[in-house]
């Protein structure tokens, strides 16, 4: 009889034990580390700069080569020109399947460095359309905000990677959501259950105190951002001055796809003016969310507060939640174009 007890006891604990590691003390999903392929949402404010093209190229690699799985893109920036230029790149590289969100109520005429709205447009020599796309009505592709909560919600807990390398109008949108028919947390309960990383493109750190481009560009949104975003959530900064050293100079570009003139890169670097000392800024974040800490080096722990002027001012605190990654030497700047030549050189379509 004392032994059925022991028996019923031990099952009791077991239960108890299953039921704390699945929540924390306060019943919510613990951090249990995902240990699948990264999960990718790409923000990028595509339209402008060239490298958005090669962080959403590595992206299409990485998941060829099953190192990833890209969940969607919000094309961050306004007008529906932008969404039909991530259109072009998912149906040209083989990934019609991927969602597309875009902005409506965003940031108003941002400065445009490269100007290449009319990809969608392009047309060969007989005059009939260069590229396919797969979007027919782009008016009724979701809002950024909302693509994030449909696909969020449906991903494991602390899976999803975010990569944002423009503006961060759809996150900040995302955290001021209220629950829907996607799920029934608000936006920030939203991204602290779902997200385990946030990797974006921006900051100035170090010695230097000046406003960061991509938060200056939209201050109310960037404010919104900073002020919403779960502290528990883990943020890593890739500063300008991490890719100001790695050039995928025109004409190396255009080398490196000799094999067609029909690709949509080769296309905007043959018509664009894209020799604008334009560096790989935004596929940085993109490595870092794939292949992890391990090719890059970091400051210690933190905070990020952002100014009225734009200044993200860091402060050492060994429970913060951010990071930034750290300037390499010129070596490293060259294995890190050569990963995103090799991820261009690679996807090369039949």
């Amino acid at each position: 009889m004392n032994r059925i007890k022991l028996l019923l006891f031990a099952a009791f604990m077991l239960l108890i034990s299953i039921g704390m590691a699945s929540c924390g003390d306060n019943g919510e999903p613990s951090k249990q580390n995902y240990t699948g392929v990264p999960l990718v949402i790409l923000d990028t404010d595509i339209g402008s700069s060239t490298d958005d093209l090669f962080a959403l190229q590595m992206l299409y690699y990485y998941q060829k080569e099953r190192k990833c799985k890209l969940l969607g893109v919000v094309a961050d920036r306004m007008g529906e020109h932008c969404a039909a230029a991530v259109d072009v790149m998912n149906t040209y590289f083989g990934h019609p399947e991927v969602p597309i969100g875009l902005v409506r109520d965003g940031i108003p005429d941002p400065k445009v460095w490269i100007d290449y709205s009319a990809l969608p447009s392009y047309t060969g020599s007989d005059g009939a359309p260069m590229f396919r796309r797969t979007v027919s009505d782009y008016g009724a592709l979701p809002d950024g905000w909302q693509l994030y909560r449909r696909l969020l919600a449906a991903q494991p807990d602390h899976s999803v990677s975010i990569c944002s390398v423009g503006f961060v109008t759809s996150l900040s949108q995302l955290l001021a959501s209220t629950a829907d028919e996607y799920s029934p947390l608000s936006g920030v309960e939203l991204v602290r259950r779902k997200v385990k990383c946030l990797y974006i493109m921006g900051g100035v750190f170090g010695q230097s105190v000046e406003p960061d481009f991509n938060f200056a560009q939209g201050i109310t949104f960037a404010q919104e951002f900073f002020r919403l975003w779960p502290q528990d959530v883990d943020m890593v900064f890739s500063p300008m001055e991490v890719g100001q050293d790695i050039e995928y100079a025109p004409e190396r570009v255009l080398s490196d796809i000799s094999w067609t003139e029909v690709h949509p890169i080769k296309q905007i670097y043959a018509r664009c003016n894209c020799n604008t000392g334009q560096k790989m800024w935004d596929p940085m974040a993109v490595i870092n969310a794939v292949e992890g800490d391990g090719v890059f080096s970091f400051s210690r722990r933190g905070t990020v507060r952002l100014t009225p002027q734009a200044e993200t001012i860091f402060t050492p605190d060994d429970k913060g939640n951010c990071r930034y990654q750290l300037p390499g030497s010129a070596q490293w700047s060259s294995s890190m174009l050569e990963k995103i030549r090799k991820a261009n050189l690679s996807l090369v379509i039949n």
